[in-house]
């Protein structure tokens, strides 16, 4: 029997499972929240089939497509700068990925902890961690990688238990990257900092990424690009409803729309019918009657502006230490740090 992936990875790479998922159950739950009456959402968890990954990948590499490109150059310009402030031998990532940008920290980081360095690399998807950790161990010799499979909260749980069983004081450089806090409300977002905070040490520090308001025509175009990737992206959930849900959504039916919504600094991903239709969807029994120019909303992104930031930050548990700034102002990195008093 051929080896799998995580087998075939040296030993310096281990993934554990903190959260057993069942996302077809969460799918159900989800579309039953919001989708069976109007105003109509889903969280843009489900994009990432297959072909939505692959568009994800190549909407990245758009020219509109800025945030990416913006972070990235910070990390590169400022990582040794980074991880000298932050003092860790430990870099812990939630929400990784394919772990593609982390290497510019990474870099310094193995320089100066030696066979000291560790990254904890955190995704729901364990097959993206897989890849990820075979490309890293290989790049980075020194480097040891951990994998948690899991979401954001059981990654930090499982973190917290680690840290209490070993007693382990290092320092660690915590990541929340990609601009990955605009997609939560402001309780939310609160929320999930206040839980990385309870699990951080009076020496830890959290890189922040965070896309910055910036005129209007600049967002949109982000998120609508002239090449029609983006609006494929945002179609092609149409057929995962179809085809997990036993639905028959026309994708011809339905328009991309990306507004920025000044009242709540953000962009708004929408899908709009064109004309009245009926959708049926056989695992709900059900029959959807949507009217014409009626919205899903399948993502936020909010954008933060100094008032917004120093909101989240008051609620959070966490002070702001130092930022780097992309452009003219167009996209932060935050280094954050524990406030001893909350």
């Amino acid at each position: 029997m051929a080896a799998s992936p995580a087998e075939r990875i040296p030993e310096r790479y281990s993934r554990r499972t903190v959260e057993v998922r069942d996302a077809h159950a969460e799918l159900l739950a989800d579309f039953r929240a919001g989708m069976l009456e109007p105003p109509r959402s889903l969280p843009p968890k489900y994009f990432y089939d297959a072909r939505g990954s692959a568009l994800f990948d190549t909407i990245c590499d758009t020219p509109e497509y800025y945030p990416t490109r913006l972070e990235a150059s910070l990390l590169e310009r400022n990582a040794e700068a980074i991880i000298t402030a932050a003092g860790a031998s430990t870099l812990v990532e939630l929400g990784s990925g394919t772990s593609r940008k982390t290497e510019y920290l990474l870099a310094p980081l193995e320089r100066a902890a030696g066979e000291q360095a560790h990254y904890v690399a955190n995704d729901v998807c364990p097959e993206i961690l897989d890849e990820a950790g075979a490309r890293l161990v290989e790049r980075f010799p020194q480097l040891s990688i951990r994998a948690l499979a899991g979401d954001y909260i059981a990654a930090l749980e499982a973190l917290t238990d680690d840290q209490a069983e070993s007693g382990h004081g290092e320092a660690r450089l915590f990541t929340f990257l990609g601009s990955s806090l605009g997609n939560f409300e402001d309780a939310e977002a609160i929320a999930l900092l206040q839980a990385i905070r309870r699990t951080m040490g009076p020496d830890d520090h959290l890189l922040l990424g965070l896309d910055r308001v910036k005129p209007v025509d600049v967002m949109e175009a982000a998120y609508d690009d002239s090449a029609g990737v983006t609006a494929a992206f945002n179609l092609n959930l149409l057929s995962v409803l179809n085809r997990e849900l036993g639905a028959d959504f026309d994708e011809r039916g339905f328009v991309h729309r990306a507004p920025f919504n000044h009242g709540g600094s953000r962009i708004e991903m929408h899908l709009v019918a064109q004309a009245p239709q009926q959708v049926r969807v056989d695992t709900f029994d059900t029959t959807l009657e949507l009217t014409a120019g009626e919205v899903i909303r399948t993502e936020i992104s909010r954008k933060f502006d100094a008032t917004m930031i120093d909101r989240l930050l008051a609620g959070s548990g966490l002070l702001r230490d130092r930022e780097w700034l992309a452009g003219d102002g167009w996209y932060s990195l935050l280094m954050l740090r524990p406030d001893p008093e909350a």
